[in-house]
């Protein structure tokens, strides 16, 4: 660097203030020197000629060695900056400089060697690693950080945007443009730290239970001589199907397993889709009933006694699913497997009982009862919170059923209790002013729902402490929590059947009206279309309990029957159905006009079942900016795993579901884009 260019270098700042320091302290010891001679001239002559060589010394100093100082300074800098670029260029992190558009400009040593590339700056980096297309480009402001496999390597890509105007400034060489910018982009190796998490991974102990559903039954129905080779059989098909993953297996009881085993076999499980599910009904040896179990894996806790805590909530969901199933839990998430079977119903009294029993203890310790059901209530929804609020008033408590829309179905057997001298007038209480009743001694009961955000009054289970549910449908994953009491049957028929057991066996002494009995034959009517579905012994039980205390069938069916409106509503959706795969009829009602659409939606899906050939059927209702789905079938279609896609859920011959910004034709898209892929799954 010569001289004029040394010369045309204007430091600033703190260097100088180097400079200029020197200069300032001169000015003051001038001043100084002044004042001194108005107090002793030889002093002020000694110090005027310490003044003198002063100046002198910072004249040199300014005029001699500032040039020198400020060339070695810019020396420093730029072998200074040729320093850092060679630590830049051997960095042992690969480290490359990108334009805006992902053209390489500079590559370092490890980025050349990780690509097995040189001086290839006239290459885009898609060309090399096409998952850093021109779209990741384009997507980010300042930073983004991206996952991509290259050369059987896994690698963590970081990317920094820098102004091209930072770069540019007092460069005369490049236009200026605003707008542009440069990438400067990091690779970081992450494949042997990869491998050693998924190590750990594989290596997760998980606890996993089996049950046999209808342990029981089945062995009843085998002959005595044959009964230690049934055991025997279920034992070898439970021990063979883990023992390929090296897991450990032991019998707790005669029809339940503990199992445990590494995680690494957990994934060959979920790829064989638990095959033991429906492997274990081919065990035939002279047992009528075909055999059935459950599995229940527990996962993703820290600790192996969480995770077993965990398997048995799992467990408790497979069986409130109606078993035949397999269900993991890994942490928050849940998976189901199975479950295509047609539930068995299980004519055990014990259970009913054991609910009864807590029930009134929970009653004789509280006040005030709140008893609601799902929103749109149909007739076995006010059913059923009707006999509830019957066992409530025989033990003296106050009770007031939750209603919000009534529809049409539900207010015919409505009137028959307003404005009755025997009811009181804050029998039925608007969902609205429910929270006013909240006291400390209220129970909240939830009946034919186990959804809360399904339920009629969501509000109340956030404020209320003691909460009972009473449902039939099979339990999702959002299913309410902290009940005091839940009694969760999804064999029975309906809500409607639950309680009327629940009456005979609370108390001997409650006596049904002959309209309240209506209403609950109505409930479980409607639930089994007639008693043609889902009816089982303890159906046609709790309806001969219904009329022996006065209901009466023919007064039932006239209450049921449609208007002329919604009839030919229903006739006209039915005409206009769908039949898609051969198999499903997907149709829509139009409800316009009526008051109660979505149950003429349920009717008409009925309906398609009387058609030959129809497996399952999936009617559409459009109702307050919501997309109703009403789902039926026979035995082959387990409908609930279809509306679980969907976000609903139900029974495996009754379910629904809502969709919200979504239009008909989208709908419809989507309901037979789900049966097409679990068609394709062999969920169906």
């Amino acid at each position: 660097m010569n001289n004029k260019q040394t010369k045309s270098f204007k430091p600033s700042g703190r260097l100088n203030s180097i400079f200029l320091w020197p200069v300032g302290l001169g000015i003051l010891l001038v001043l100084l020197d002044i004042l001194l001679c108005f107090v002793s001239s030889v002093a002020a002559s000694i110090v005027a000629v310490f003044i003198v060589i002063y100046a002198f010394v910072c004249a040199m100093m300014i005029c001699y060695f500032r040039p020198r100082i400020i060339k070695e300074i810019v020396e420093f800098s730029s072998n200074y900056s040729q320093v850092q670029r060679q630590l830049l260029y051997e960095l042992s992190i690969p480290y490359c400089l990108l334009d805006n558009k992902g053209n390489i400009l500079w590559m370092n040593a490890s980025m050349q060697a990780s690509i097995n590339r040189k001086n290839d700056l006239n290459k885009n980096i898609s060309t090399i690693i096409p998952e850093l297309s021109a779209n990741v480009f384009r997507n980010f402001e300042d930073f983004k950080e991206i996952r991509v496999a290259f050369n059987d390597r896994d690698y963590r890509v970081e990317m920094k945007r820098i102004s091209a105007d930072i770069i540019t400034q007092g460069v005369n060489i490049l236009a200026k443009d605003y707008n542009s910018s440069l990438v400067a982009m990091y690779m970081f190796d992450e494949t042997d730290i990869n491998q050693y998490i998924q190590k750990i991974r594989d290596e997760r102990f998980v606890v996993g239970l089996v049950y046999i559903d209808n342990y029981e039954d089945a062995l009843e129905s085998v002959d005595d001589v044959r009964r230690s080779l049934f055991v025997g059989l279920v034992d070898k098909r439970v021990n063979k199907y883990f023992s390929a993953g090296a897991a450990i297996i032991r019998k707790l009881e005669k029809d339940k397993y503990l199992v445990v085993f590494r995680y690494k076999f957990l994934e060959k499980l979920l790829a064989d889709k638990f095959s033991l599910v429906e492997d274990i009904k081919s065990v035939k040896v002279g047992n009528e009933k075909t055999l059935t179990l459950s599995i229940a894996i527990g996962t993703g806790a820290a600790d192996y006694a969480r995770n077993y805590d965990i398997a048995k909530a799992a467990m408790d969901l497979a069986l409130g699913r109606g078993g035949d199933q397999a269900v993991i839990k890994d942490g928050e998430k849940i998976y189901y497997y199975g479950g295509k079977s047609q539930q068995m119903e299980k004519n055990t009294r014990v259970k009913v009982r054991v609910k009864a029993h807590a029930l009134r203890q929970i009653l004789e310790a509280n006040d005030n009862v709140l008893i609601m059901g799902h929103n749109l209530p149909d007739i076995d929804s006010f059913g059923s919170a009707l006999g509830i609020y019957i066992i409530a008033k025989k033990f003296g408590k106050e009770a007031h059923i939750v209603f919000g829309e009534i529809s049409s179905s539900v207010r015919p057997f409505m009137n028959r209790f307003i404005d009755k001298e025997e009811y009181p007038d804050d029998m039925f209480i608007k969902k609205e002013e429910a929270e006013n009743y909240l006291t400390a001694s209220t129970v909240v009961i939830v009946v034919d729902v186990n959804r809360p955000q399904r339920t009629e009054c969501p509000q109340l289970l956030d404020k209320c402490k003691t909460i009972i549910v009473f449902d039939h449908h099979r339990r999702s994953s959002d299913t309410i929590t902290g009940a005091v009491l839940s009694y969760v049957d999804p064999y029975a028929s309906s809500a409607c059947e639950m309680v009327t057991e629940m009456i005979q066996y609370v108390d001997d002494g409650i006596k049904l009206k002959a309209f309240e009995a209506d209403a609950l034959y109505a409930g479980i009517s409607i639930d089994t279309d007639g008693f043609n579905s889902k009816s089982g012994p303890r159906t046609f039980e709790a309806a001969a309990f219904l009329r022996r205390h006065g209901a009466d069938v023919t007064r039932v069916r006239k209450m049921l029957r449609n208007d002329m409106n919604e009839y030919k509503a229903i006739a006209s959706a039915v005409s206009k159905s769908e039949v898609y795969k051969s198999a499903f009829a997907i149709t829509v009602f139009d409800g316009e006009g009526l008051e109660s659409p979505t149950i003429g939606g349920a009717k008409a899906a009925n309906q398609l079942l009387d058609i030959s050939g129809i497996k399952a059927s999936f009617v559409i209702t459009q109702y307050e900016d919501k997309l109703y789905i009403s789902a039926r079938s026979i035995d082959e279609v387990n409908v609930q795993l279809v509306m679980e896609k969907l976000g609903g859920g139900g029974h495996m011959s009754i379910a629904g579901a809502q969709l919200t910004n979504c239009t008909i034709q989208q709908a419809v898209n989507t309901i037979k884009l789900t049966l097409d892929n679990m068609l394709a799954e062999g969920e169906i």
